[in-house]
């Protein structure tokens, strides 16, 4: 029971982590200097999912749910969790390039935006 709760905890924290990679950037706005927290998850995220690298949550998840008794799964975290509900044909290669240039796009445009005000404040 205990593993089976970790695994758990542990699918949270994953998904938390890549809530935080494709959003943090709104959490900079208000705490600029989350930036330096934000910035390397970014760079995480776009190469986990541009080299198609399986991030080490997901075997540290897997190897708790055998130590609970249930099996394991193959694959990334987003191909067991998320994918099933955004894409339930499965994870390509090409969807990882999209989800990798999705969150640049994002990221970038928040960051941009945040730079701009910056610049326009500075100036007055």
């Amino acid at each position: 029971m205990l593993w089976r709760l970790a695994a758990d905890a542990l699918v949270l924290v994953h998904l938390a982590f890549i809530l935080f990679v494709m959003l943090g950037g709104l959490l900079v706005w208000r705490w600029p200097r989350l930036c330096w927290l934000h910035l390397p998850a970014v760079a995480w995220g776009i190469v986990v999912e541009a080299l198609h690298l399986t991030c080490p949550l997901t075997p540290w998840e897997n190897q708790l749910r055998r130590a609970a008794g249930d099996a394991g799964y193959t694959g990334s975290f987003v191909e067991h969790y998320l994918l099933p509900v955004i894409y339930p044909a499965g994870l390509t290669p090409q969807i990882q390039l999209v989800l990798a240039t999705l969150v640049m796009l994002v990221n970038a445009s928040v960051y941009g935006v945040l730079l701009w005000r910056r610049c326009t404040h500075s100036r007055r």
